[in-house]
């Protein structure tokens, strides 16, 4: 069994089951045995109606997976309903895209050789999909790996995080009420790690999704079957520059959101901040003071606005680092405390030096540092200096700046005038070097988890 706790205080939750190997092999089975007959392969009408169905079934449970979220995943019940609801549009955007989800005509004529052609492209679902989710939005990555499986007509086996298993079991709940097969869409819990292994590098396996750390992802990335395409989303250390013409007034509470947004436990959350001398003063006084209100506690209080790490040992963890900044002359400007087994007050740490973990890794906690720069050429090679690239921004209210500086930052997507955690379900999502592999986002994965075939007609 997996005890599920909350993630604020520890209390019991419940008990969900695991699967051995004999449910794994029966899982893949039947997943594999669903892919193969083609003759029984849901139409695309039939597919749009079971993602329909499931929206309406989601939103009318919208609360209910808010308090889900809050309770096993430990994020502020405010910002958990935003996510609950997202689900919802999410399952939208897919069934949506079905509408112009098609292949393309391929010109023939063109050459000598390729007269009395016509030549098109239509989409396959490229097989059986093994899923890895994560903790930190429980509902919605879950929908984010699942619904573009059942959109293309891939079956999907989806393992989420251990500590946070409930809301997918009840979202695949959701999907067999509304109408899809059971051998299409598949939870697996397993009993031990290894089994988690052995679901991915299967033979029947065609696509692996992950989203988690890179040290787990790319180490199975690195077994999967030949053959077998992947998708990967890891995390950054996510870089933003504040340049002497930025709007303090607006980009102070953005900053604030973006680098606290659920604690910090976020993939692109704001945690590298480079000022311009000119104004860094006065921007870690106003940036240290907004912190500093920050209401931490219980993610179901409606007034939380920080909440838990997942567990006591990443709140262990968040501290060490704090602890190892501040020894190597870093300044503490607010935070650097341990409130209780699994909060850490949100902290600013000033100029921590380039050696120290808060510097170079993903700190995935409630800590940001600001830097000083007098070159905003600096200030760029260093946001690049590291191996993992994800999310970037730039505040700044002098345009030909940010139209010189955007193309400049190694990253996925750069932000201007707005935080690095910003995101909306229909857009490309996707890390680079280190952070990820493969494009995420609703359409964008459903690309990824099809095939396009080629038909051609002789005359």
């Amino acid at each position: 069994m997996i005890k599920v706790v909350q993630a604020y205080d520890r209390a019991f939750v419940s008990e969900v089951p695991t699967d051995d190997a004999n449910a794994l092999e029966a899982k893949l089975t039947a997943a594999h045995r669903a892919f193969l007959d083609r003759g029984g392969w849901l139409a695309t009408h039939e597919r749009i109606t079971v993602l329909c169905r499931l929206a309406e079934l989601l939103a009318a449970k919208v609360d209910h997976f808010a308090r889900l979220i809050a309770r096993e995943g430990g994020k502020p019940f405010t910002d958990a309903m935003i996510e609950a609801v997202r689900a919802v549009d999410g399952v939208r955007n897919a069934a949506d895209e079905l509408r112009t989800f098609a292949g393309r005509e391929i010109p023939m004529g063109l050459t000598a050789a390729s007269t009395d052609r016509m030549a098109f492209t239509i989409k396959e679902p490229i097989g059986v999909v093994a899923a890895v989710s994560a903790f930190n939005h429980p509902l919605n990555l879950i929908v984010h790996q699942v619904v573009p499986a059942i959109a293309t007509g891939c079956p999907i086996i989806i393992k989420p995080a251990s500590a946070t298993p409930l809301c997918c079991l009840e979202f695949v709940a959701l999907v067999r009420e509304a109408g899809l097969p059971e051998p299409w869409c598949q939870t697996f819990l397993p009993e031990q790690t290894a089994l988690a292994e052995a679901m991915v590098t299967d033979p029947r396996v065609a696509f692996f999704s992950f989203i988690g750390s890179a040290r787990v992802g790319w180490s199975l990335h690195g077994k999967l079957t030949a053959g077998t395409r992947s998708a990967l989303e890891h995390g950054g250390v996510a870089p933003v520059i504040v340049d002497r013409t930025a709007d303090l007034d607006r980009a102070i509470p953005s900053l604030v959101k973006g680098g606290y947004y659920h604690a910090g436990q976020v993939c692109v959350s704001v945690q590298r901040i480079f000022v311009d001398q000119a104004i860094k003063t006065e921007f870690v006084e106003r940036f240290t003071a907004a912190v500093g209100k920050l209401n931490v506690g219980d993610p179901l209080s409606p007034s939380t606005e920080v909440g838990p790490l997942i567990q006591p040992k990443e709140a262990d963890r968040v501290m060490s680092w704090i602890d190892e900044a501040r020894a190597a002359g870093a300044t503490i400007s607010t935070g650097g405390s341990r409130l209780s087994e699994t909060t850490v007050a949100p902290t600013v740490v000033v100029e921590p030096p380039p050696g120290v973990r808060l510097s170079r890794e993903e700190v995935f906690g409630p800590v940001t540092c600001v830097y000083g720069y007098d070159d905003i050429e600096t200030a760029i090679q260093t946001a690049n200096s590291l191996p993992v690239a994800f999310q970037s921004a730039i505040y700044t209210q002098d345009l030909a700046r940010a139209l010189r500086v955007a193309p400049r930052l190694n990253a996925s997507a750069v932000m201007i005038n707005d935080h690095t955690a910003f995101r909306t379900d229909w857009m490309p999502f996707a890390g680079r070097g280190q952070s990820g592999y493969g494009i995420g986002g609703i359409p964008w994965t459903m690309r990824e988890m099809s095939h396009e075939k080629m038909i051609v007609f002789k005359a």
